[in-house]
């Protein structure tokens, strides 16, 4: 009886599009629609095959999809697979300035992923690790943890880097980028984050 039980609970689980598992992680994409998120252009997050896709508009504009709810602490985890173009998304951190990034930078034309990007600094880490790990052509797990002002992140379980921020903002939404002014597309799924203790 009580397998069945936790059988049923899986099964309303997955019918909700709703995931966690043991880490605390919890899903905040239903793999339907935009619900619990913000944006200003649609045509950059279809929703398709229980995946978001990030795709620029048709006159480049680009946006960011950020969520309603603000986070204070948090672990951020998503899977995701680079698509056609130049690729330039990231994980925004409360705002929309400083980002992890997931793909090339525009202004240093290579692959800066899982590396902080922050405003008037460029790219203060830049390690090689994640290209040891990075895979072009297949899924992705970027993991991001920001506790107060210090930020770590991963890549395919291997750890990157821990950034100390002198300039992120103490709460705030969590959000996607898709960068403006270039060809690019990106899916995204698995998207969980989980709140931490102040």
């Amino acid at each position: 009886m009580k397998l069945t039980l936790e059988l049923a609970t899986l099964a309303m689980l997955l019918a909700a599009g709703c995931s966690s598992n043991d880490s605390g992680l919890r899903s905040i994409f239903n793999g339907k629609d935009l619900s619990g998120w913000t944006y200003k252009v649609e045509a950059c997050w279809p929703v398709e095959n229980r995946m978001l896709r990030a795709v620029n508009d048709p006159d480049q504009k680009g946006d960011i999809l950020q969520t309603e709810k603000a986070y204070k602490n948090f672990v951020f985890q998503a899977d995701f697979k680079f698509g056609e173009g130049r690729i330039d998304t990231g994980i925004f951190l409360r705002d929309t300035r400083e980002q992890i990034q997931i793909g090339e930078s525009g202004s240093l034309k290579r692959d800066m992923t899982a590396l902080p990007y922050i405003p008037g600094k460029g790219y203060p880490i830049q390690v090689e690790t994640a290209q040891d790990v990075l895979k072009l052509d297949d899924w992705n797990t970027i993991k991001v943890k920001a506790v107060g002002n210090s930020y770590t992140t991963w890549l395919n379980d291997v750890e990157i880097m821990t950034y100390e921020s002198e300039t992120i903002v103490p709460e705030g939404p969590i959000g996607i980028q898709v960068h403006g002014k270039r060809i690019m597309k990106v899916d995204f799924k698995n998207i969980l984050a989980q709140e931490l203790p102040e």
